[in-house]
């Protein structure tokens, strides 16, 4: 197999099949403004497609052999399976062909201070929330984000220094391909079973991507499973955040002033660095606040010039994200799709102070579903009223036996739908002012968000 690092050395033009993808924008950026001539394709047009298309890179819609023209190396996505008439072409073309992971790797050697930030749940917001904070503080910092940052409108960014913080994410031990000189942990729980089968084999990828770092690992110290990650790992810092005081970064005297937001101190080793008021609600973001301060410090900014960084941040795209008051309805639309994340989300939900809380779910991949079944249950039972979809298979067959009804029989007072039309004109027909919607789900449920919102309008 080629040596990708010697291909990318010497390509002229690079094509990248699926360049539409939020996870292939920021890298085809990143290697624009180190001069790369680049060329791609996309099934679909989109907002990504338009901003790739702005920096004079020609994206060619539809997925055929004939795009490749021209490549002397190609990129795909991991959204692009086997069969696709592109992808199988290239295979064949002797051009040198390599995964997202392994150019995403890759671009990360080329930094000194590569911060991969990864975990169970938090990933997105937490890298977010990096970013915004360097930014803030006077750093430059390139970014890889897994959803959309609304400062910079974009999921990454190319910056001038040699930092660059990105997602890491441990599916299929994609963070494995990364160059970390710092590795941060923001919790283990168990996910994407039906790969790592074992808890154990997911803790210990963790601790494998832990090893990776050349300088530091920050991690949440009040996470056991993390706490046994980042067990036996030596030369290298080692740098705690969470709730008790035992942790190297910590937060005290903890207030919610209202119900989205967070007023508390951010503690050093025992010594108050400074208070910060936080927009985005939930103790998780305390510990994400807590971990993007701690990447900011480690990278050499004072704590002072990343308060403002901290407290302007409103979330990332579909975390949490606010799309607006319509006919007296408030619209949420949120990625949470484990119930871990459920839990936070929807807490969080119940004390904004809202007449009825609609959560509107859409369960994603049958293995998921149904390994974690009963505790989709509970959670799906805090809210007010819960509608749901049919689940999203995603990559997956249903050899599983699972579907959203054997949810439905469990969850007092919930209804589903197989379409996502139902669904929003179920919540229309019976969604008051005053409420809240919250749409949930990593699929296009979304989609369902803004179904809503356009019926909604026309109420004015």
């Amino acid at each position: 197999m080629a040596d990708i690092s010697e291909v990318l050395k010497n390509a002229k033009r690079i094509h990248f099949i699926g360049i539409g993808g939020s996870g292939m924008c920021p890298l085809a950026e990143i290697l624009h403004a180190k001069g790369y001539s680049l060329q791609g394709s996309d099934n679909n047009e989109s907002s990504i497609v338009e901003r790739i298309r702005n920096m004079g890179v020609p994206v060619m819609m539809g997925q055929k052999a004939e795009n490749l023209n021209g490549a002397d190396m190609i990129v795909y996505s991991a959204a692009i399976q086997r069969g696709n008439p592109e992808l199988e072409a290239a295979l064949k073309s002797g051009v040198p062909c390599f995964t997202r992971a392994e150019l995403f790797g890759e671009v990360t050697r080329h930094f000194e201070n590569c911060i991969g930030i990864c975990g169970t749940h938090g990933k997105t917001t937490t890298t977010s929330l990096t970013v915004q904070t360097m930014l803030e503080a006077g750093l430059d910092p390139s970014a890889v984000i897994g959803g959309k940052l609304p400062l910079t409108n974009s999921y990454g960014r190319v910056g001038g220094s040699e930092t660059i913080v990105c997602e890491a994410c441990e599916y299929v031990d994609t963070f494995l391909h990364l160059y970390p000189n710092v590795a941060v942990i923001l919790n283990i729980d168990e996910d994407h079973m039906e790969y790592f089968k074992t808890l154990d084999n997911l803790i210990l990828s963790f601790h494998k991507f832990a090893l990776l770092a050349k300088s530091a690992v920050i991690y949440n110290g009040d996470d056991a499973n993390t706490l046994k990650a980042v067990e036996k790992i030596t030369g290298k810092a080692l740098i705690s955040f969470g709730f008790k005081d035992t942790n190297d970064f910590y937060a005290a005297n903890i207030q919610e002033t209202d119900g989205a937001c967070t007023r508390f101190d951010v503690m050093y080793r025992g010594e108050k660095l400074g208070n910060i008021k936080l927009s985005v609600p939930g103790r998780h973001n305390i510990l994400n606040a807590l971990a993007a301060t701690a990447c900011a410090v480690y990278s050499g900014a004072e704590f002072k010039d990343c308060v403002k960084g901290l407290e302007d941040f409103k979330g990332a795209g579909r975390r949490f994200e606010r799309l607006g008051t319509y006919s007296g309805v408030d619209i949420i639309d949120d990625y949470a799709h484990h119930p871990a994340e459920l839990k936070v989300t929807l807490e969080a939900a119940m004390k904004l102070g809202c007449k009825t809380v609609w959560a509107v779910f859409q369960p994603f991949t049958y293995s998921r579903t149904a390994m974690h079944f009963d505790e989709f249950v509970e959670v799906l039972k805090i809210p007010d009223r819960c509608v749901m979809t049919e689940i999203m298979g995603s990559r997956e067959t249903n050899t599983y036996n699972v579907y959203t009804s054997q949810l439905a029989e469990k969850i007092p007072g919930s209804v589903w739908f197989n379409t996502q039309r139902e669904v929003a004109d179920y919540v229309l027909e019976n969604v008051r002012p005053g409420d809240l919607v919250i749409t949930l789900g990593c699929g296009d449920i979304y989609k369902t968000a803004h179904m809503i919102i356009e019926e909604l309008k026309k109420q004015k």
